[in-house]
């Protein structure tokens, strides 16, 4: 297969590229050749997976990778931990038992070498933003589109057989270099599934940008995303979308501490109002 590079367990056919077969313990992937130079793009990705265990007996997932590094296995879905780019991961098994997310479970994951993906909690700290997708054992084709545009990355997926896309994830201020690699990737643990990739087919997006992003060098840009608060910040929603985190023991005193100044307040200018007016009826007397 020109232009790609394939390792692990990873099977060519004329029809898919299996990147794991349903069996325990497995793990391949397939990796683009050819750095990506374009600053607005789009991934169209068709991909089955399918396997005979049921509900929550199988895993882990698959990973579609942007990134630095390419052909490292590792941890992380078949690839390597710690990367430079982006994830976007399709996690199909639950392993923190207290989660209250539906699996499977798209999340996005950008990285500048210095975090780790947590299996133990399905990647939740370093989230960025994620949603539920019922996309295994489907009886139709299933798709996922990456589009990354001016900081902006969005994830839509298209799991109903309606040939229109569905939301998923949209974050702004996403920082992301040129020069990196495409690619997937599958694992298997206890549990297995078949992971394949049908197609992978990218676009270019003609955008205009600021005269002064012409002076930008973009392969020299660290990936990294400006955010609001941290995902840290957030717990899971079982829409797959974030909510507050619970109220501390500090949040739960300061704010039985302002009801009680309030009710203070309100009692001293109700005696005050109340003694003005005893004042002026005695005034009438």
């Amino acid at each position: 297969m020109p232009l790609w590079d394939f390792q692990g367990s990873t099977m060519l056919t004329s029809q898919y590229v299996r990147l794991t077969p349903d069996e325990r313990s497995r793990e391949g992937s397939i990796w683009n050749r050819v750095p990506c130079f374009l600053k607005d793009w789009e991934l169209h990705v068709h991909f089955k997976v399918h396997g005979v265990g049921k509900k929550n007996l199988h895993g882990d997932g698959l990973a579609l990778w942007y990134t630095r590094e390419r052909l490292v296995p590792g941890p992380v879905f078949g690839s390597k931990d710690n990367f430079h780019g982006l994830a976007i991961f399709l996690d199909t098994y639950p392993n923190d038992e207290a989660t209250e997310r539906v699996f499977p479970y798209i999340s996005a994951m950008v990285n500048n070498g210095s975090l780790s993906y947590d299996h133990s909690k399905d990647g939740r700290w370093t989230e960025l933003a994620g949603c539920t997708a019922d996309l295994r054992n489907r009886n139709h084709d299933t798709f996922l589109a990456v589009r990354y545009s001016r900081g902006r990355l969005t994830v839509m997926t298209d799991m109903e057989d309606k040939n229109e896309w569905k939301n998923c994830i949209d974050i702004a201020g996403v920082r992301l270099p040129t020069g990196y690699f495409f690619g997937a990737s599958a694992g298997t643990g206890d549990l297995s599934d078949n992971h394949d990739i049908i197609s992978m087919k990218l676009f270019q997006l003609m955008v205009e940008h600021p005269p002064e992003d012409e002076n930008i060098d973009w392969t020299k840009i660290e990936p990294s995303v400006s955010l609001l608060k941290s995902p840290k910040d957030n717990v899971d929603d079982p829409t797959g979308n974030f909510r507050s985190g619970p109220l501390t023991g500090w949040k739960v005193f300061l704010l039985l501490l302002c009801a009680l100044l309030g009710i203070i307040v309100c009692a001293v200018v109700g005696a005050v109002v109340f003694q003005k007016r005893q004042e002026r009826n005695k005034r009438f007397y």
